[in-house]
């Protein structure tokens, strides 16, 4: 990254994660490919990050060109919220937009499902950036009904609207294998589409299953021990070895920590990137992660 780049966040295209920034009009895009090397140092003050305003306009930088607090994970004032398109959808602060949707399920774990929407357009995008493990889409339409159809879903407590990210990330040392997510995955469906056949929707009884652990590297699990970065500061330097992303976490091997750290990228939006070079991190808040030990495991009693 060149001095000057504001972060903006990292976006998924096709099965490929990016972190996008900009100067001025330039955008920047940097892959995040797994055995790659990074060093950023960052510096403020943390900026808001703008708004996506859909169709031809796209993204807006902020016009007050705000600063946000600096060690939340949100990098938005509050303008840009309120005129963000993907957030006045969430909110039910748009009726139609004219685009198709699509419906999906979602499974983060074991008893985790989500049932949520996404622009048709967007292809899968949105299922990796939410770090989705597995998915399947259940019909399509014009927003109005498939909001509704959203709601009939969550409502009858087959999945949930929303899940807490924290709660995702605790679920990675808890996966087990592909069959059970497909098996879950199956049976909401089953039940789901049972509840929607009067909706007016294209129901998709038979669409697959579809695992994205590979992509993610999650097959096993997430590491048993990691460093989480829970805070950013003016001035902290990011270095090491980016892991496969998981939607929009990123798990860094550093030379100075035994064990990996985890960067939810939410919290490097609105920092200006600069090169760190060979400078170790440093201005990082850390808080250390184990996995559980199994329940009646003797040595965890002595």
């Amino acid at each position: 990254m060149t001095s000057g780049w504001l972060a903006t966040g990292v976006q998924w295209d096709d099965g490929r994660a990016t972190l996008r920034a900009v100067c001025g009009a330039r955008e920047h895009v940097r892959a995040l490919t797994p055995g790659a090397r990074i060093s950023w140092r960052l510096h403020g003050p943390r900026r808001c990050v703008g708004a996506w305003l859909g169709g031809a306009i796209g993204h807006r930088a902020c016009p007050h060109h705000a600063t946000v607090e600096s060690t939340g994970p949100g990098a938005q004032c509050q303008a840009c919220q309120s005129a963000d398109h993907g957030l006045r959808i969430a909110r039910d602060q748009v009726l139609d937009d004219g685009r198709p949707y699509r419906l999906y399920l979602a499974w983060f774990g074991a008893g985790l499902l989500k049932v949520g929407l996404t622009g048709a357009h967007r292809g899968t995008n949105r299922l990796a950036e939410q770090a989705a493990l597995a998915y399947t889409f259940l019909a399509g339409g014009p927003l109005p009904a498939v909001r509704r159809a959203e709601l009939t879903v969550s409502g009858a407590g087959i999945a949930r609207e929303r899940l807490p990210v924290r709660t995702k990330v605790k679920h990675w040392w808890e996966l087990p294998a592909a069959p059970a997510a497909e098996r879950e995955l199956a049976a909401a469906r089953t039940r789901a589409l049972e509840l929607l056949g009067g909706h007016p929707l294209d129901l998709y009884p038979d669409h697959p299953v579809l695992d994205h652990r590979p992509l993610f590297e999650l097959t096993t699990g997430a590491p048993p021990a990691y460093r989480e970065v829970t805070a950013l500061t003016e001035g902290a330097v990011l270095g090491g070895e980016l892991r496969a992303p998981i939607g929009r976490h990123l798990f860094v091997d550093t030379p100075a920590h035994p064990h990996p750290l985890l960067l939810d990228t939410r919290r490097l939006a609105g920092w200006t990137l600069a090169a760190g070079g060979d400078a170790p991190c440093e201005g990082l808040h850390l808080a250390d992660h184990r996995r559980p030990a199994p329940a009646g495991d003797q040595q965890a009693l002595f």
